[in-house]
Order: structure tokens, then sequence, then C-alpha cells
């Protein structure tokens, strides 16, 4: 559980320093925002996509992008002022940006289950 919160944290950071759009300040905070993003997307995000279904069916999944975008904007408004995301665009890259590098971080430091 802690690999997973540190490896979290360093794709929050590595993500927040490659967008502009997207600040972390100061940089320990990257730790509160992996730890509220992993709640919203073991809570909030599978009920939403539940809900959004029908529409995720119509445009193919692609509406999937949609809603991780919106999570994350979600979860910029939770903490406020040390996690800033500009523009629903930005939480766009963002959360396929964090997902790349989660997964690339994931393959160097496998976590045992």
């Amino acid at each position: 559980m802690i690999t997973r919160l540190i490896i979290s944290t360093l794709a929050v950071l590595i993500t927040a320093l490659t967008l502009d759009g997207v600040t972390v300040e100061p940089w320990w905070w990257a730790v509160i925002v992996a730890v509220v993003l992993g709640f919203i997307n073991s809570w909030i995000r599978p009920l939403v996509k539940l809900f959004a279904l029908p529409i995720n069916l119509l445009t193919l999944g692609l509406f999937t992008f949609v809603i991780n975008a919106l999570m994350v904007m979600l979860c910029s408004w939770l903490i406020g002022p040390h996690f800033e995301v500009e523009s629903f665009w930005w939480a766009l890259g963002f959360s396929i940006v964090l997902t790349l590098v989660s997964w690339m971080l994931h393959l160097f430091f496998p976590s045992k289950n």
C-alpha cells in the first residue's frame, strides 16, 4: 500500500511538472492529491460511469475520458489552491498523462499484492 502511494505521488508530481496548466504547490501536497484522487476513482467514478453508461456506449467508451477529466477537476476543487487545474482541457491532459506515467512507474516498481 505504501509502494502504491509513493508511485501515485510520483506520478502526480511528474505529470504536474510536465503540464503547464496544472500546479501542485508545495510539492508534498502531491501526496494529498494522490490520496484524494484514489478515493474519487474508487468511490465516485464508478457511480458516475454507471449513470453515464448509455452515453458511454453511444460514444464507444470515449466519454470515459470526459469522466476522468471531471474527476480531476473535482479533486482540484476539493483540494483548493494547492492543486490547481486551469481548464477542462488541462484536466483531460492531466488524466491521460497521469495514466501513462503511473503505468510506466508501475512497470519499473511493481507493487506486491
